[in-house]
């Protein structure tokens, strides 16, 4: 990805809060933005490294990078193109 781009990614900040609460205003989040949109998503929840995959595959969302950070993970989703259902 260009470096403009990444600068133009809005980060959403998930990170203290413990699961299912990542994957729920994660969905919530997604839900607002147009298809297509990216986003990164930070968590410090342990179970974030299975679940938002797991959340991306389920809902047709791209996850399109994932990193572990020291004190968490960050992945980089794009919000499907599908219609919401």
């Amino acid at each position: 990805m260009a470096t403009e781009e990444a600068a133009t990614v809005p980060v959403y900040d998930l990170r203290g809060l413990r699961c299912p609460l990542p994957v729920l205003k994660a969905i919530k989040r997604l839900g607002t933005m147009k298809p297509g949109a990216r986003i990164w998503l930070e968590t410090t929840d342990p179970l974030a490294g299975i679940d938002i995959p797991a959340f991306c595959a389920e809902h047709g969302h791209r996850l399109v990078e994932s990193a572990e950070m020291a004190d968490g993970h960050r992945f980089l989703v794009e919000r499907s193109q599908l219609p919401k259902s």
